[in-house]
């Protein structure tokens, strides 16, 4: 596969690199006393020297030999004064979105943090706005040095028939992307029940890819590591960051599947994941460490790659064996190890400068052989990018939203009035940092002939409505595991990103949905008919257009506010935008009514008998 993301192709900078690394010609960089890391030995090599032309690496000088011979008179020179020197660090699972800026903001705060490429699959936007969002947002990307590799959304909708989105891919679709010089892989196939079954739109997507000579990249969300997981696999599709549990990890790893192991802001995967991978009891070249979501605030606080390096070495893996998981392992699945993944001759120059491998403080970043962060800041600018109209208008709810909206009439499936005090009916139940959520039983209090929210038993009313096609369409549920008074809204509710609205009382649902509805979609948080905290993404109802430094403050007031209703979860938006997603067990609710996403058919929300 041919990468577009290097400075130049190495065909025509090679004569450069021979005359640069044998003296006969000045290299453009040279950095010298560093410890560098070694990702494809998995050594500390102490004092090496590195030579740059072309931004490619040119020469590395293992000491005693030094890269004195490569320096000219316009040759600049770094001394890494000791300090550790590792590839570039590479997200091999990323939603962008779900910082809640654009590719630019977010390469600004990344970047700093020692992220050099980000493998990008941009479903959510996609569900909004289909492939010409996906387009629009390559160019964003082209606006800043942070290699944003695209992986082309596989599953838009999610699941065929259980949801309204506002696009949709099909395989034609995808094959016309794989020629896009901004795409090197498909996006996760959520649709593992399509792959199964053979469906022909889930095969032959792979197949596009396949034939590109591309990657499939998974999700393979079920705790099933046998004839099921061996189907998925022999499919094409080659890795999976869905894993929760330890065996989970050694099933895909025995089986060929690469294993992306997850920790994000709100999917913290990580503690229960390491103790199969730490100890180097097996082989972990087919290991990548992944985020899949990360809230802005958590990028502006702690970091991108560099925070999850420092847990992992926590949680026991070897410092240089973590690094292995975001460089080259991440490189060689994605079928860019020609060029990146290493600091070894030829390889792009995507440089990290490190003062430990403890706590993997970044000092400086340098992308393509050119300084672009040192110290904590990025040294290029980001945010000024003009979106089209097309993805700043995409609130479309048909809905007249009023109090009597939330109203649950309580009635069997009939439509018959239920009998007595409360009715027996189908509740998610959502845990901290997870993805899944149960499918439990709860009794819902009847008033006034209506089924209403029980707050002293933490079980909240539910709604999601469609908000791309002006449809009107809307359904209703139950969830426990929040734990709040009030009610909550975003438009951040994977995948198809409808608008969804929680809570205990229908005057607030009401207050946080149209406060959505007007400002283009976001996060709205609202209690005894107060706003305690609001996000404003008017871009796709996903992004904001604003620094990624006043989003994340808009967050943290957002999160402090789910705090005060009574919510102890860690990025509890992250969770409530997952009750939307019909593609991860087990009992789901879509604009389309309950999905039962263990056996793929809707359920009535009144359990009778």
């Amino acid at each position: 596969m041919l990468n577009k993301f290097c400075k130049q192709p190495l065909w025509e900078c090679n004569r450069t690199l021979i005359k640069v690394a044998q003296g006969q010609e000045p290299a453009d960089l040279v950095i010298r006393h560093a410890k560098l890391v070694s990702v494809t030995t998995h050594e500390i090599l102490e004092d090496t020297d590195i030579a740059v032309a072309a931004g490619r690496v040119a020469y590395v000088g293992i000491a005693p030999y030094t890269a004195d011979h490569c320096i000219g008179e316009n040759t600049k020179v770094i001394d890494a004064e000791g300090q550790y020197v590792a590839p570039g660090f590479m997200d091999g699972h990323i939603h962008v979105e779900s910082s809640m800026v654009g590719v630019d903001e977010y390469a600004r705060a990344v970047v700093p943090h020692g992220t050099t490429g980000i493998y990008w699959d941009p479903h959510e936007l996609c569900n909004v706005t289909g492939l010409e969002g996906v387009a629009e947002v390559a160019k964003v990307a082209k606006s800043v040095p942070l290699k944003a590799m695209i992986t082309t959304p596989s599953c838009v909708p999610a699941v065929p028939g259980f949801e309204d989105t506002g696009a949709s891919v099909d395989a034609a679709g995808v094959e016309g992307t794989m020629g896009w010089d901004s795409v090197v892989a498909l996006g996760e196939m959520m649709n593992y029940p399509g792959i199964l079954s053979c469906a022909d739109n889930a095969i032959e997507e792979v197949n596009a890819t396949l034939k590109a000579g591309a990657t499939p990249t998974g999700h393979y969300s079920v705790c099933e590591t046998d004839r099921g997981l061996n189907a998925y696999i022999a499919s094409g599709v080659s890795s999976c960051h869905e894993s929760i549990r330890s065996e989970d990890i050694i099933a895909k790893l025995r089986l060929g599947m690469y294993a992306q192991i997850r920790e994000g802001s709100a999917w913290q995967n990580l503690h229960d994941l390491a103790p199969a991978v730490a100890g180097g009891r097996i082989d972990t070249r087919l290991c990548n460490l992944v985020s899949d979501d990360n809230h802005p605030n958590t990028l502006v606080s702690d970091g991108h790659l560099d925070r999850i390096l420092r847990m992992a070495v926590r949680e026991g893996i070897d410092p240089v064996t973590a690094i292995q998981m975001v460089t080259i392992n991440a490189a060689t699945y994605f079928q860019m190890g020609t060029d990146m993944g290493s600091i070894t001759p030829g390889k792009c120059a995507d440089i990290v400068f490190l003062e430990d491998l403890k706590d993997f403080h970044v000092t400086r970043t340098i992308i393509d052989g050119e300084v672009v962060a040192e110290d904590g800041k990025a040294l290029f600018e980001a945010g000024s990018y003009q979106y089209p109209e097309f993805m700043t208008d995409t609130m479309h709810v048909a809905v007249d939203i009023t109090d009597a909206t939330f109203r649950i009439p309580a009635v069997n499936s009939k439509g018959e009035a239920l009998a007595g005090d409360s009715a027996t009916v189908r509740a998610m139940v959502v845990a901290p940092g997870s993805t899944i959520t149960e499918c439990a039983l709860a009794q819902a209090p009847i008033k006034d002939g209506q089924l209403v929210a029980d707050s002293e038993n933490d079980l909240l009313k539910a709604f999601v409505f469609e908000r791309h096609n002006n449809t009107g369409s809307f359904a209703h549920g139950f969830v426990k595991g929040f734990g709040i008074h009030g009610a909550l809204a975003q438009t951040v509710a994977h995948d198809a990103h409808n608008l969804l609205v929680v809570g205990d009382n229908d005057a607030d649902m009401a207050l946080a949905a149209r406060t959505l509805v007007e400002c283009g979609g976001g996060e709205c948080a609202v209690e005894d008919g107060k706003i305690l905290g609001q996000v404003a993404l008017p871009v796709c109802g996903l992004m904001s257009p604003r620094h990624v430094e006043d989003v994340a403050a808009d967050v943290e007031r957002v999160e402090e506010a789910w705090k005060s209703m009574g919510c102890t979860m860690p990025s509890p938006f992250m969770t409530m935008a997952l009750l939307s997603l019909a593609c991860i067990p087990s009992l789901r609710l879509t604009n389309r009514g309950l999905v039962n996403t263990d056996t793929f058919q809707f359920e009535d929300l009144v359990v009778e008998g």
